[in-house]
């Protein structure tokens, strides 16, 4: 399969670059493919990344959406301004729903979401509200009394479709 997919590459013009190009097996068993270019064996790869998104063997997505949560942290970190007292409520919510849910949500539409990563995406959700509210860790109080003070629900219950 491999020789057809080569020898019509080069009836375009194109060429494999073997340095560049990964094999990877989406199995529940872990067993590594032999594929071969020429005389040259691709590698075999548990992790990689595809387009901006984290692809693994197990088909699971646990990887990406603790990957996402650490670049949505860092956008919402370098917005300094959603920590100020200049800007009201409203406009921290446009602006977290703006440039932090959009990294955090990238490629959620191939996602298949367990319990495990739900919990994730909805600790970072309550992260970021207790950090807008300037509600402390050390503070008692419901995910339901800070999303009321917000006057947002959940993440996950406005993105679903029926």
């Amino acid at each position: 399969m491999m020789d057809k997919l080569v020898e019509t590459g080069r009836e375009y013009g194109m060429e494999i670059n073997i340095e560049k190009s990964k094999v990877m097996r989406i199995a529940a068993e872990s067993r590594t493919l032999n594929v071969v270019i020429g005389n040259q064996q691709m590698e075999n790869v548990e992790i990689f990344k595809y387009l901006g998104s984290i692809v693994t063997t197990d088909a699971l997505c646990t990887k990406e959406v603790k990957a996402r949560i650490a670049m949505a942290k860092a956008a919402f970190v370098k917005k300094r301004i959603l920590l100020t007292s200049k800007l009201g409520l409203e406009m921290k919510k446009k602006l977290v729903k703006c440039y932090v849910w959009s990294v955090a949500l990238y490629g959620a539409e191939t996602w298949t979401l367990r319990k495990k990563e739900q919990k994730y995406l909805e600790s970072f959700e309550m992260w970021c509200w207790r950090r807008i509210e300037k509600i402390r860790w050390t503070d008692r109080g419901t995910n339901e009394e800070v999303l009321r003070r917000v006057n947002e629900q959940r993440l996950h219950e406005g993105k679903q479709e029926s």
